[in-house]
């Protein structure tokens, strides 16, 4: 009987599908992104919240979540850039000068929208803060044109603390050494501006970043197709799924998470690794270290952006 337990033991193994393992993340050289923030626009903890999802926080066991934001280095050209003017943006400004110190505090940011989670930190370029001179902003036209039109932004814009670049849709910028940073109007609630994703192109690899949509289906695009188009896809997580918070959620027509994954159910595992989740609701179970959901999907493939993290281009 022994030797035929002998036997079955390596039969047993190979039985067993071995979970694939996270591919770690490259030292980086060159160019890269480096996630600055996670949080959905009111940021973690939310004002006014102690219900269970803060209580971490307020109990000493999770630090503060800065919003949702995005950096890009390019070593070589000694420049940086933000996805997203968040109201964390002073903190996310001082991590990127931690990367890459040089005499421009920043060389430019691109906005996604007007949705108060995604431009209102430029207010810190004025002049009761910094007094900034001519920031680069990037911004589509009715981006640009609200900003314009509407204080405080309208004084920034008057007194040149920031110099507004107006984008196109599917129109690319050029910056440095083969960078290329292309903007793609995406449905959303567009109550003051329209609201773009970004295809950020480096010299060798490229990446989506799509941090606010409505649902998938009302987007002309597959986005299935489009992650596997890039190596890296950022991609709205707001809410984890129905019921998370206490208001119909039609009236915040996210992507829930569970939603998105059923979309790549039948993709590879390859495919799955792509996609970045980010843009976490405070109510999200998915913006805590731990939960058993999160780390079935992180088994899979799927990863989950944390501050600090990194990708090179």
């Amino acid at each position: 009987m022994k030797k035929v337990w002998l036997l079955l033991i390596p039969l047993l193994f190979m039985s067993c599908p071995q979970e694939k393992k996270p591919k770690p993340i490259p030292e980086v050289h060159g160019q890269y992104i480096m996630v600055l923030g996670t949080a959905q626009d009111a940021g973690y903890p939310q004002i006014n919240c102690n219900k269970l999802c803060c209580q971490p926080y307020h109990d000493g066991k999770v630090e503060k979540k800065l919003i949702s934001c995005l950096g890009l280095i390019d070593l070589e050209a000694k420049k940086k850039w933000l996805f997203d003017a968040t109201p964390d943006i002073t903190q996310q400004i001082q991590h990127l000068s931690n990367e890459l110190e040089t005499t421009t505090v920043i060389d430019g940011i691109f906005l996604t929208h007007a949705h108060i989670g995604h431009y209102t930190g430029l207010m810190f370029f004025g002049r009761e803060a910094m007094g900034a001179t001519q920031v680069p902003v990037y911004a589509m036209p009715k981006m640009k044109s609200y900003l314009e039109t509407n204080g405080p932004w309208s004084q920034l814009v008057a007194l040149e603390n920031i110099k507004l670049k107006k984008m196109q849709h599917h129109t690319s910028v050029d910056l440095t050494n083969g960078l290329k940073i292309t903007p793609f109007l995406v449905p959303h609630r567009d109550e003051f501006s329209e609201t773009v994703g970004y295809k950020i192109q480096g010299k060798h690899k490229s990446a989506l970043f799509i941090p606010d949509i409505n649902k998938w289906q009302l987007w002309e695009k597959d986005i299935v197709e489009e992650v596997k188009k890039v190596d890296y896809a950022f991609l709205d997580a707001t809410f984890l799924k129905e019921g998370e918070i206490p208001r119909p959620m039609s009236e915040v027509p996210h992507p829930f998470i569970v939603e998105t994954v059923k979309l790549f159910e039948n993709e590879d595992w390859e495919i799955k690794n792509k996609v970045i989740f980010i843009h976490f609701n405070h109510s999200n179970p998915a913006l805590q270290n731990s939960n058993s959901l999160k780390n079935d999907l992180k088994r899979e493939g799927y990863q989950f952006a944390v501050e600090g993290m990194r990708v090179e281009l």
